[in-house]
């Protein structure tokens, strides 16, 4: 074969095994990631939040400004301003350098409360993606609910099919009556529709499964088993979700901390240089510099500061109080779920245990339907059973695990 032949053959091979890959839960879930704003936007906060700290360490440098002052005054008929206090004219055009001299606990709590407020993002950054990951993996569970109901009915129709040939057969060698083949018909019809619903369904969970992950597909592809299983749970101490009351603590200390150094005092130093004449007197001569320096320190503000560490003692009791009550709920939900996988693993197991009686049951009138020695009836409530005992168990499967979902969300760290 020639070598282009065999590239391109293996090209082709290449691109259709690509193409037919199944879908899995990691798939969704990066691609939910990947395309979230929320998570987005918590990014881009934090990246401003870093301009903030270089605008804080630019605010502190010598801030260099243009000022142009130019004033008349004119006295008309001996009327108009004070003339020893306007001077009559004043023209000034000058050059202002101003700068705040630093506080080092100052600026280090202001550098700390950005640092803490990135910190708060992190963590509702990572708390929103559990969110999104919890809420993905609940629609594909969901949806992968719906395909194995899908399946398994068009497996137990593609079963009746096959016998419904045997039966019309038997039926119009006069072995069973026409009523009772029509009984049987009619199940075969109903199972039909089931499939037909079943098929709905799924295709319905699976566009929801897309929509949420930020797809745009509404193909009809199947999806593979999730493959959960209960990961272990760190102390509540060590995850994302308690890190987040430790972190609005350290916020409200920091708060309480700036209300302090607000009310120390402030020095500024400032210069310029420039033009400043008001033409009464040698005006070329109005050339010059100062220099200064401004004190400002807090006396009396109607005990204002007082009014702001009580506004931030109140906020701390309010963040323990939900501390506590998240403590409370966390170990009753836990311990609820858990109860919960439980019940449902006991019903899965009755159920099956159910289907090994039911399958032997449906064999057996299988195999004298074909002689005609069976009561179509008797294998219809055979069935029957059978797909009740076969719904249990993939509800409950289903069910257990959602369950499994909702645990794994307490294990971010």
């Amino acid at each position: 074969m020639p070598k282009f032949l065999l590239s391109f053959f293996l090209i082709i091979f290449v691109f259709t095994s690509v193409s037919a890959q199944e879908k899995n839960l990691d798939y969704f879930i990066s691609s939910a990631i990947s395309s979230s704003p929320l998570l987005k936007d918590y990014t881009s906060q934090a990246r401003s939040n870093l301009i903030d700290s270089l605008r804080i360490r630019a605010a502190y440098k010598p801030q260099v400004n243009a000022v142009s002052n130019n004033l008349y005054a004119p006295v008309i008929g001996g009327w108009g301003y004070d003339n020893a206090i306007t001077n009559g004219i004043n023209f000034g055009q000058l050059i202002t350098v101003s700068k705040e001299v630093a506080n080092k606990k100052v600026l280090q709590n202001q550098f700390e409360a950005i640092q803490l407020q990135n910190n708060s993002l992190a963590v509702t950054g990572k708390i929103s993606e559990q969110d999104l990951k919890k809420t993905i993996t609940s629609q594909y569970i969901t949806a992968y609910g719906s395909w194995q109901q899908y399946t398994f009915n068009k497996d137990v129709y593609q079963l009746l099919s096959r016998e419904d040939s045997i039966l019309k057969k038997l039926t119009e060698a006069g072995v069973y009556r026409q009523t009772d083949y029509l009984t049987f018909l009619v199940t075969l019809k109903q199972q039909r529709l089931s499939v037909t619903q079943a098929r709905i369904q799924y295709q319905n969970e699976f566009s929801t499964l897309n929509y949420l992950s930020g797809l745009q597909d509404t193909s009809f592809e199947m999806i593979t088993d999730p493959g959960l299983q209960i990961n272990a749970l760190p102390e509540l101490e060590n995850t994302v979700y308690y890190q987040k009351f430790t972190t609005d603590s350290l916020l409200l200390k920091n708060n309480d901390i700036q209300v302090d150094l607000n009310y120390k005092p402030k020095i500024s130093l400032y210069a310029d240089a420039g033009y400043l004449s008001s033409f009464a007197y040698q005006s070329y001569k109005n050339f010059g510099t100062s220099v200064g320096i401004n004190l400002s320190m807090p006396i009396y503000d109607g005990k204002q500061k007082k009014m702001q560490h009580d506004k931030i003692a109140i906020a701390e009791q309010t963040r323990q109080q939900y501390r506590d009550y998240f403590k409370t709920q966390y170990n009753q939900e836990i311990a609820q779920l858990v109860q919960q996988l439980q019940a449902a693993d006991e019903i899965i197991a009755e159920a099956t245990d159910q289907i090994k009686y039911t399958e032997g049951l449906m064999q057996a009138n299988r195999k004298l339907m074909t002689t005609g020695d069976a009561h179509i009836a008797d294998y219809i409530i055979a069935l029957n059973n059978y797909l009740n005992a076969k719904n249990i168990i993939t509800q409950n499967t289903t069910n257990k695990l959602q369950i499994i979902n909702q645990i794994n969300y307490w294990n971010r760290q």
